[in-house]
């Protein structure tokens, strides 16, 4: 029998030009139906340099949806369906840091949660299940990430804790001043519960958090607009196409499931007896949870 989470497929969800990248063949979108609803659009399959490939728009193509009404669920369900094994997420984040300019690439370790009103797990009444979430993200992703963006020459941070905010609107200078004295990299609005729900679905998870801006704390920038993040955004988008494009050969030789544990993190989460689960939910979520409800 394979081991979970074999052979690789690589997951990215990021903004619509991500998957503009050069060397990816065998194109289709595909819709991919959910239990949990409509994922932000259909995902794009392809293969780079023989890699299998998955690429979904986390707000739709032309940027439809705001990061609230994101539904966080059905996209990763709908990437665990069509195998997605590993995620890369890239991000567009203000900086809580001096250092941290815009056009800085920071590979995330931690999150803050502050979001409040969205769906966070797959799992409720009737089936209820508890993933680990001390190390949030896949250490190797990061490993590998962190090269990748080394030998394409990206100015990049290694580690950092992303606070998510709800949205859509920006911090206000209290909310900014106060995530800054919590010892917060970034902020942004949609990394939680997306990283949540990857740990849940057993999948490898890692951000790519891209700095546009300083959020509202910088005396010298103290105003976040659209535009200027924009403006940030078309220069950022060059180097994330790049990034994925050196990221996907590092990744493609894993012959054996995460040693991190990310593809056996339902191992031991799953707390209902099975005499007491809920049959309906136990039947949504054959893709998230089969491994270990079929067991």
């Amino acid at each position: 029998m394979a081991e979970p989470g074999t052979p690789p497929v690589i997951g990215v969800i990021g903004g619509s030009g991500v998957y503009e990248i050069d060397g990816l063949d065998d194109t289709r979108w595909e819709r991919i139906g959910s239990p949990f609803g409509e994922p932000s659009d259909e995902l794009l399959l392809g293969t780079l340099d023989g890699q299998m490939m998955v690429f979904l728009p986390r707000h739709g193509r032309g940027h439809r949806i705001p990061p609230s009404e994101v539904n966080f669920r059905a996209n990763i369900d709908a990437l665990k369906r069509a195998g997605v094994t590993e995620i890369i997420s890239v991000s567009a984040c203000g900086s809580l840091k001096e250092a941290l300019d815009p056009g800085t690439f920071v590979i995330v370790d931690q999150f803050i949660d502050r979001t409040f009103a969205r769906a966070k797990s797959f799992f409720g009444t009737g089936l209820v299940g508890h993933v680990g979430m001390g190390h949030p993200v896949c250490s190797r992703l990061g490993d590998a990430l962190e090269e990748a963006a080394t030998e394409a020459g990206i100015k990049t941070v290694r580690g950092g804790t992303y606070l998510a905010m709800e949205g859509p609107q920006f911090s206000t200078l209290a909310e900014s001043e106060l995530y800054r004295s919590w010892g917060c990299d970034v902020i942004g609005m949609t990394n939680m519960p997306e990283a949540k729900l990857a740990r849940e679905a057993e999948m490898c998870y890692a951000t790519v958090a891209m700095v546009t801006d300083y959020d509202c704390w910088h005396p010298d920038h103290d105003h976040v607009t659209v535009e200027a993040i924009i403006r940030v955004l078309m220069d950022n988008a060059d180097k994330a196409r790049s990034l994925v494009k050196g990221v996907a050969p590092r990744l493609a030789d894993r012959s054996l499931s995460c040693v991190q544990g990310c593809h056996t993190a339902l191992a031991t989460a799953i707390i209902t007896a099975p005499e007491a689960r809920d049959p309906a939910l136990v039947a949504k979520l054959d893709a998230v949870a089969g491994r270990v409800l079929r067991g």
